[in-house]
């Protein structure tokens, strides 16, 4: 992981949409099936809109029919952090960039082999970087 990202809430707000600034700052969550990456399967790497952290590889993307980007892997341990999300009723684990701590979205416990994880991510706080290489 890169040095860590810290900025102000309006140097934020600058360079974000709308859309991105309400899902990585203020942990919102894009509509089901109306994300930019949800059915998307080109070749690249997964990138955080906010700080360009490299984050998930296209080779870890899945199908989980839930309407948001899913992913059974990070790119790498260091690319994510987890956190408990207690909001909304429910108990879940938020995952952030490890580097600029935005909310991507939440993991769970019922994704693909090889790691039974489901990393349910909202498109809007993610960048593409098409390619096979690793960013």
């Amino acid at each position: 992981m890169s040095e860590k990202v810290k900025k102000t809430e309006a140097e934020w707000r600058e360079e974000l949409t709308p859309l991105q600034y309400a899902v990585t700052r203020e942990k919102a969550t894009e509509r089901p099936f109306t994300g930019e990456y949800e059915s998307h399967w080109d070749p690249g790497t997964y990138t955080c809109v906010a700080c360009g952290e490299p984050l998930f590889q296209s080779e870890t993307k899945f199908d989980a029919g839930c309407g948001w980007p899913s992913f059974y892997a990070p790119l790498s341990r260091e690319a994510v952090a987890a956190t408990m999300d207690y909001s909304h009723g429910m108990q879940r684990v938020e995952v952030l960039c490890a580097r600029c701590d935005s909310h991507l979205g939440h993991v769970f416990e019922d994704g693909p082999q090889p790691t039974g994880l489901r990393f349910c991510i909202n498109s809007a706080s993610l960048k593409f970087k098409p390619g096979s290489e690793k960013a």
